[in-house]
């Protein structure tokens, strides 16, 4: 039977495929999430998360360095105090001296506006008891409080040099508080990179290994069920009309109907981040020669870029850059 058409014609050499790939990795599609941890002395490997490290500040502004010759799009930065520098309200979130804002300070005047500075906004790492925001008497948390202490966050990022602050706490109004914040103090350039449909899922685990998270019990009345697609679109739909510059999915991998929905719908830029669970799942099944570890992390990017993603939050992100440029 003669064939009009054959897809695989157009399959059949490197070449041939690259160009007409309607998927493409870009290095600045890609942010990378780091740590960096007070009272250090020296970088920390996390064994949970293959290659992942905690950072002094010095081996920070190293690899952010590193970062802008591979052409990352941003540094997605995660503060580590000491456990003593924690309390119920997580003040040093928020303190001029504070491990992040200290770290967003040294970053800004050491890499510029060379690559997008961005801020983890939320309390949980900085806080005794690992809940996103100030835990009522009830043992609840309180939305509304927590909403103006991230406000409060916000500002002390902007000030120090972060170029987009990311709330991701899943509080109810916390993108209209922080926008009103920001705007409020003269900080109307800075971006929110809204984590609008954060699930409270399974997949988190060895990122709390990584910011010593306090946590105890789990943080469902606030994040969402992993059951609900349509609150995805709902929620996001909320942030982009309180002020959202770019809307986030995560987890990414195992949520890639969300993100589709959320492309479709969106009127900013969509991020999605691969989580440490995810990213640590490919790191284990490659040290066990299970899969191509390399081969894995690249397809797993490519197939959230294909669900709609415009930005990829990736652990994974400096290996993939290295390896388009080959």
């Amino acid at each position: 039977m003669t064939a009009y058409y054959r897809p695989r014609r157009l399959r059949t050499t490197p070449a041939m495929r690259r160009m007409v790939a309607q998927t493409r990795i870009n290095p600045a599609q890609l942010v990378l999430p780091v740590f960096v941890a007070e009272g250090i002395t020296s970088p920390v490997a996390l064994t949970s998360m293959p290659g992942v490290q905690r950072h002094t500040m010095d081996s920070l502004v190293k690899l952010a360095h590193e970062a802008v010759i591979q052409g990352l799009g941003g540094l997605m930065v995660f503060g580590v105090p000491a456990e003593d520098n924690k309390d119920d309200l997580g003040t040093q979130a928020y303190a001029e001296q504070g491990i992040l804002n200290q770290a967003l300070a040294r970053l800004r005047a050491e890499v510029g506006d060379e690559i997008v500075i961005m801020a983890d906004t939320c309390l949980d790492e900085f806080t005794t008891h690992g809940h996103c925001g100030i835990v009522n008497r009830s043992g609840h948390v309180d939305n509304d409080a927590t909403c103006d202490l991230y406000a409060k966050q916000a500002v002390a990022q902007a000030r120090a040099g972060a170029h987009m602050v990311g709330p991701s706490g899943m509080m109810d109004g916390q993108v209209a508080a922080i926008r009103q914040g920001l705007d409020d103090e003269g900080f109307t350039d800075v971006g929110i990179l809204a984590y609008s449909a954060k699930y409270a899922s399974a997949f988190y685990g060895p990122f709390r290994e990584a910011v010593s998270c306090s946590l105890s019990g789990d943080r469902r009345t606030y994040q969402m069920d992993p059951a609900n697609r349509r609150e995805g679109s709902f929620e996001t739909e909320l942030d982009i009309a309180e002020g959202a510059d770019m809307v986030m999915v995560k987890p990414a991998g195992y949520y890639l109907d969300i993100v589709a929905d959320v492309a479709g719908l969106s009127s900013v830029p969509v991020a999605a981040y691969q989580v440490s669970g995810e990213y640590s799942m490919i790191q284990a099944a490659g040290e066990r020669g299970w899969i191509d570890t390399e081969a894995a992390l690249k397809e797993s990017v490519l197939c959230i870029l294909r669900a709609g993603a415009d930005v990829v939050l990736t652990y994974g992100a400096m290996d993939l850059a290295k390896e388009m440029k080959k």
